[in-house]
């Protein structure tokens, strides 16, 4: 049954030797000060490296763009060194991983960016969000973000050159290629979404106005590091981090066809994934494949009997399992021989040691 996920598949220049992916999961164990990538979190993906893909988890581009304490950066030599630990476990066991790219935007406090007013699209304050600080003197807590600024002109030439040197940096570092995180109510989605873009220049209004932010981005990391190693994660229904399109299906579609056109190496979709949320509807998946040729991974409550469904109905090309993976290191093992997935600790997710990360066995026959 599982025979579909258990085939290569070629993601540009790569052979992929499945079609299982390990998608971006905050953990936040960089180490600190620094916000940097380290031995436990190289041990943690090499781990995981019979996955097809490994999308690392998001990946700060610049100190503006962190949103919550402890997650690591890409923009400095240390921050470099550190992932390399990571890009070279990976690859020791037949690996590929891929950076994901991130600016946080909005969904920030100035604790977490050196004090500064934190940048958006609008000057629009995400409503009911809270992220993670740590400043050294209070305890670790969740707080509420705050009104961010409305991003000028300069503002958005700044942020696409720190996207196009995160690429190079990630390059640098020995990942095989980047994934643009432009979903979750993150920068690029304050672009994207209408009820969180209220601009009136060209980056506002439109659709095609909404989505110019996203393709210069990928148009600046293409240039850099090019279309066969650039790939985007799109979250088209949700409304995390209090971002709301109000025609979604127009909206994302259009993003995928201006992704096609841009010829990225991969497109992927972050389904809605809490326990009732409803299924993203059939006729969007094919109008996303209709407009968008490459390679399309799909992440959100899948288990082994819906992805294989997926691939076989020609609307995925592959099929990301995040949870799963975190307490399943050899998760495509498992899938493959139908053995029992093991539980995930949630008090362990984010922040900590080794506990959680790395301590979870593989399958062994009780």
């Amino acid at each position: 049954m599982q025979d579909s996920l258990f085939t290569k598949v070629d993601l540009g220049n790569l052979s992929l030797k499945n079609r299982i992916v390990m998608p971006p999961m905050t953990r936040s164990r960089a180490s600190q000060p620094g916000n940097t990538a380290n031995d436990i979190m190289a041990t943690y993906y090499g781990q995981r490296a019979s996955a097809g893909l490994i999308v690392a988890e998001g990946t700060q581009i610049s100190a503006m763009g962190q949103g919550y304490a402890w997650t690591p950066g890409i923009y400095t030599q240390e921050q470099i060194a550190g992932w390399k630990k990571t890009t070279d476990a990976v690859h020791a066991n037949d690996g590929v991983i891929f950076a994901q790219l991130w600016h946080v935007g909005r969904v920030t406090h100035p604790e977490n960016i050196g004090g500064k007013q934190p940048i958006s699209s609008s000057a629009l304050k995400a409503e009911n969000v809270q992220v993670f600080i740590d400043n050294g003197s209070d305890a670790p807590g969740f707080v509420d973000v705050v009104m961010p600024r409305e991003m000028t002109k300069d503002d958005i030439k700044d942020v696409i050159e720190e996207y196009r040197q995160a690429a190079l940096n990630a390059i640098e570092a020995g990942f095989d290629g980047i994934e643009l995180h432009a979903a979750n109510g993150y920068l690029i989605n304050q672009f994207i979404d209408s009820e969180a873009n209220n601009r009136t220049d060209e980056y506002g209004g439109s659709v095609e106005n909404r989505l110019r932010f996203l393709g210069e981005v990928v148009e600046a990391m293409v240039s850099a590091i090019g279309a066969e190693r650039v790939g985007v994660r799109l979250a088209p229904f949700t409304s995390l981090n209090g971002t709301v399109d109000a025609n979604p299906i127009e909206t994302y579609t259009a993003a995928a066809a201006l992704l096609d056109k841009l010829n990225i190496v991969y497109l992927h979709i972050a389904e809605v994934d809490w326990d009732d949320a409803p299924d993203t509807p059939l006729e969007f998946k094919q109008a996303i494949r209709a407009a968008y040729k490459g390679i399309i991974i799909y992440a959100g409550r899948y288990n082994a009997g819906k992805a294989v469904q997926a691939i076989k109905d020609g609307l995925a090309d592959m099929v990301a399992f995040g949870r799963p993976f975190v307490a399943n290191p050899d998760l495509p093992s498992r899938i493959l021989n139908g053995q029992e997935l093991a539980p995930h600790d949630p008090n362990t997710l984010f922040g900590g040691d080794e506990k959680g990360l790395t301590d979870y066995p593989r399958f062994t026959k009780k």
